[in-house]
């Protein structure tokens, strides 16, 4: 009788999970079993072995969330298992999270020396491959009780003062075991083969020979004696494992991968052991599996592993130097690249560089971002500049509403430059090589026809764990499987050089790629995003005035101090901190981090100015941004000459119940309730604002996403929007005649705002800030700026450049952009008139056009900053409290206008005391030339190092001065390395004086040395 598809379906599965996996381990044997519970964080193991241990067994109660319990396991392996392969299978009561996701366990030998991780789906430790019998089995198992927070609308496992007393685990299994080799042999094969079927087309011949097969298997398997009779039943299935791929079968470069993410559902701390037990486990299977190729990114992750676990380390370079451990990314983590600034991507870039070199002696070749929240279009220059070939993400396929349409394909970046970029087809870094992900990947592949390979990274993920040996056997088995795409294991290097020799005319995919999802990460924990944003510029600063104090005045250059600041502050950046989207332990401790690295930071600018500026009572102002100010210098100090260098003041008068400001370049009415209800432009003589409508409107949306609380703000949010127009006090503060402030006070709900507008003497920039104690829940708050301009898309500051994004909704693709990121401004513009809207805290925004029937008609533009946001999920307090942030309408204004206040807003000047004014170290002028970095070489050699970018998207010729005396300047790379392509991109005119002249085209980024003389 012929069987139903179902029906055998249902055997084999039921066959695999009753009568054949219960077998692959026998004459279980249990284990004595003591354990030491600590009472708070983690201890070393030399510590953790001298604490008391008591006895306990399999089924009593341990874990209290987040807290370490270590477990002794002694026995002896019994002579019956002699000639046999023996292991330990430790089950610490492991569920349904799924590795990474619940309790896990480091394992030791008695002197302190790791074996491997023990977690879900990967259960043993090593005896021998063939025991004598005796054998005494003594290992330690550093426990940790992770609890699954992952689902949950708010937690209370998201740090340690919230956690309940609950014991979350149960020790369900400690004994020595026989490994029954045949049968774990044949549970794979069932498993590739029933895999392989269920994928086939119908009318496939194979798909029936394969039935056939697996049904004789079935009915030759002894469930009685399944070890007998196993090697009986694989024989039922030989020839089928045995037939050749078609030779057009698509190509699947195998890697193996464990994706641990540098903090997210866990804290930093329980990072560090993630990466020890996965790395453990990771060496342990390369000496098992010379074949094995397993990518590691993060140079972090290898620094905690040499510092916290330097035997792991050890064994991690020797397998590196064999080939099988490969280093990727060439990043200090995987971070974020929406919101990192230019010089703080670079840096990701050359302090993982640096670390793979010096501690490996690697240098990878690939950008590994599998899952970052979409991809700035600054990526590939940097990536080319700092040595990379390739760039390799997959978070594109999380696209809600557009599929992007290249799996393969060139990237091309704001200034042209490109990377021979990948997306692996199956759509997941974490695979397990089942038949499923296989098929789908091939059937998924957007670029089938001209090629014929796609990646696929395999191995548990997310919270580490990584690839196990049954897959390694599922590789071994589908490597050239008749019905099945050819599986090789190699390097991703590898597969990147075959890929883009087989297909050198892919597509090219030109600006950022832009992921629909996840868009309120721009947004969400407020404190991630000002800490970041104030980080980055002390870190400039501190690099600038102490170059300038070494050069000026002999002081010490901080190499190591500043480097272990980046460090810290690059870590911050990884794409589940800064994005907002970790539990609450991560993010009260980056605030921490933080607020650590402003008073560094500090100290240290403060140091470096005291030494450039001398011994003396002059008063100076040191002006660190790019831009002259006051008659200050660009990137110098100068005499103090007040805040708006003797421009006058600015008249305040009542206007029928409004307050008025003009300086004379601009007026500013501010209404009763406390909105602007005009900005004049006196200069262009014309209204600023849309007719009718008023400006710096605080309004509050309902913000109930679908899915993911923190990560995203979905379109319906728009639906309901409620303004804050009652006024609980507004007062004018006239004290400083140059700079009158007006103040307006809101109470609503259980929030209060204090709105702030100020407009200074000679400026055309209207300042405002916004003073909250936040207490609302599921709400996102964003200020209002409807604008009298016709602008049919906008431009947004990124990396070194900026994007311009459309303000309309013609194709999908524009209508998914509602919610967008800017760095330190957005501008619109009609034909001979812009105006900007810059920030020193925030990066989500949104552009729009007036909907169908708006009164303000088709001749307006809004432009909105989101400022404070409230998710649940995953930490119910996010941003509760107390926030500053600080924005300025801009009038009249281009890019440069643009680019110039958004430094400025973001780098206030100094006022110090010293023997007078403190020349800058370099002076650029033309081409629309910007100075991102003054430091000095890493190389310790006292060179001068001058980053700088044209800025307006354009080709522009820029003149480079040095302020001291120079015996030659070259370009370099991002590295510092002196490297002829790059120099090509940039010749270099020599000037009288030891300048240099150069033509930029857009958006380039340029490195120069100085060699001091």
């Amino acid at each position: 009788m012929h069987r139903s598809l179902a029906d055998l379906t249902a055997r084999i599965d039921r066959t695999l999970k009753e009568r054949v996996l219960p077998w692959v381990h026998t004459q279980r044997t249990p284990l004595e079993v003591t354990v030491a519970h600590l009472p708070g964080e983690p201890l070393p193991f030399a510590e953790a072995v001298r604490l008391p241990f008591e006895r306990t067994a399999v089924g009593e109660p341990w874990g209290r969330a987040w807290s370490t319990s270590w477990f002794r396991l002694r026995g002896v392996v019994p002579p019956g298992m002699a000639g046999r392969r023996v292991e330990v299978l430790v089950d610490l009561g492991f569920r349904t999270g799924g590795p990474g996701f619940e309790a896990e366990g480091l394992v030791y030998t008695p002197d302190g020396v790791p074996v491997k991780g023990i977690e879900p789906r990967n259960l043993y430790v090593p005896v021998s491959p063939s025991a004598r019998g005796g054998e005494v089995v003594d290992l330690y198992v550093e426990a940790a009780a992770n609890p699954s927070i992952g689902g949950q609308p708010t937690t209370d496992l998201g740090d340690l003062a919230t956690v309940p007393d609950t014991l979350l685990y149960r020790l369900a299994r400690a004994e020595v075991a026989v490994l029954e080799e045949e049968v774990q042999a044949l549970a794979l094969d069932v498993q590739v083969l029933h895999e392989l079927a269920l994928q086939l087309p119908v009318n496939d011949p194979r798909r029936e020979q394969v039935r056939a097969g697996l049904e004789r298997l079935v009915d030759e398997l002894d469930v009685r004696d399944v070890p007998g009779s196993a090697a009986r039943a694989r024989a039922q299935v030989a020839d089928l494992l045995a037939r050749p791929a078609a030779p057009s079968a698509h190509r699947v470069s195998a890697v193996g991968h464990a994706h641990i993410d540098s903090a997210w559902m866990w804290p930093v701390r329980e990072t560090i052991r993630k990466c020890a037990r996965t790395f453990s486990n990771v060496v342990a299977l390369a000496d098992a599996y010379p074949d094995l190729r397993f990518a590691c990114s993060s140079a972090q992750q290898y620094a905690w592993t040499k510092e916290h676990h330097p035997h792991v380390f050890d064994r991690i370079r020797e397998k590196v130097a064999s080939g099988q451990f490969v280093p990727v990314g060439g990043m200090w983590v995987e971070s974020d690249t929406n919101m990192p600034g230019g010089e703080a991507l670079v840096r990701q870039f050359v302090q993982g560089k640096r670390f793979f070199d010096r501690e490996l002696g690697v240098e990878p070749r690939e950008v590994w971002l599998p899952d970052s929240f979409g991809y700035t279009g600054a990526l590939p220059q940097l990536a080319r500049l700092a040595g990379f070939r390739w760039f390799l993400s997959q978070k594109m396929s999380w696209n809600t509403t557009n599929r992007f349409p290249h799996h393969t394909f060139w990237w091309e970046g704001i200034d042209g430059s490109r990377v021979f970029t990948h997306f692996p087809p199956a759509d997941t870094y974490g695979a397990k090589l089942s038949g499923e992900q296989l098929a789908y990947g091939v059937a998924n592949f957007a670029d089938a026809g001209p090629a014929n390979r796609s990646l696929l990274p395999f191995g548990y993920g997310d919270g580490g764990g990584g690839p196990t040996r049954e897959m390694m056997e599922t590789a071994h088995r589908v490597a050239d499987l008749e019905g099945s795409p050819r599986v090789v294991v190699e390097t991703p290097a590898e597969f990147f050089a075959g890929a883009e020799a087989e297909y050198p005319q892919a597509p090219v995919w030109a600006g950022e790629m832009y992921l629909e999802f996840h868009r309120g990460t721009y947004t969400s924990q407020l404190k991630m995003k000002q800490g970041n944003r104030r980080t980055e510029h002390l870190l400039r600063e501190a690099e600038l005035w102490a170059a300038t104090a070494a050069v000026r005045a002999g002081a010490d250059y901080p190499h190591e101090h500043l480097d272990r600041l980046w460090q810290d502050m690059l870590l911050l950046q990884f794409h589940d901190i800064l994005p907002g989207s970790s539990i609450a332990w991560v993010h009260r401790e980056a605030r921490e981090t933080y607020e650590r690295l402003a008073r560094e930071l500090e100290a240290l600018v403060a140091d470096a100015l005291a030494a450039a500026a001398g011994p003396g009572d002059v008063e100076v102002v040191a002006n660190a941004a790019p831009h002259a100010r006051d008659g200050v210098p660009a990137l110098g100090a100068g005499p103090a000459a007040g805040t708006t260098g003797g421009a006058g003041t600015v008249e305040v008068r009542s206007d029928d119940g409004a307050t008025v400001l003009d300086n004379g370049l601009v007026r500013v009415r501010v209404d009763a309730d406390g909105t602007i209800g005009s900005v004049r432009d006196l200069v262009e003589a014309r209204e600023v604002l849309a007719p009718g409508a008023a400006a710096n409107v605080l309004q509050l949306h309902p913000d109930q996403p679908v899915r993911f609380d923190a990560w995203d703000v979905d379109e319906f949010y728009r639906h309901r929007v409620r303004e804050l127009r009652e006024v609980t006090d507004l007062t004018v503060d006239t004290t400083d005649p140059a700079c009158p402030v007006v103040r307006v006070t809101r109470q609503d709900g259980a929030s209060t705002y204090v709105q702030t507008i100020a407009l200074a003497a000679g400026e055309r920039r209207v300042d405002l800030a916004l003073d909250v104690d936040w207490h609302e829940r599921e709400t996102l708050c964003k200020a209002a700026f409807p604008l009298a301009v016709h602008a049919d898309r906008s431009a947004s500051e990124i990396q070194f450049g900026h994007v311009q994004r459309a303000t309309h909704t013609n194709t999908s693709w524009d209508a998914a952009r509602f919610e967008i990121c800017a760095h330190r401004w957005v501008h619109v513009a009609e034909p001979g008139y812009g105006v900007a809207l810059v920030n020193d805290s925030t990066y989500g925004h949104d552009v729009t056009r007036p909907g169908p029937g708006d009164a303000r008609g088709a001749g307006a533009t809004t432009v909105r900053l989101s400022l404070v946001r409230a998710p649940l999920y995953p930490d119910p307090e996010t941003d509760q409290g107390r926030h500053t942030m600080r924005y300025a309408l801009v009038v009249g204004a281009g890019v440069d206008d643009a680019v110039r206040e958004g430094y400025r807003i973001n780098l206030p000047a100094r006022r110090v005391r010293g023997a007078g004014e403190i020349p800058p170290l370099v002076t650029v002028e033309g081409g629309g030339a910007v100075v991102e970095a003054v430091k000095l070489a890493d190389d310790r050699s006292g060179d001068v190092v001058v980053r700088l970018y044209e800025s307006r998207g354009g080709h522009g010729r820029a003149t480079v001065r040095p302020g001291f005396e120079a015996a030659g300047v070259d370009v370099r790379d991002l590295l510092e390395r002196e490297e002829p392509e790059v120099a090509a991109l940039a010749p270099l005119e020599p000037l009288p004086g030891g300048g240099v002249a150069l033509d930029l085209n857009p958006f380039q980024v340029v490195t120069l040395r100085f060699r001091r003389a």
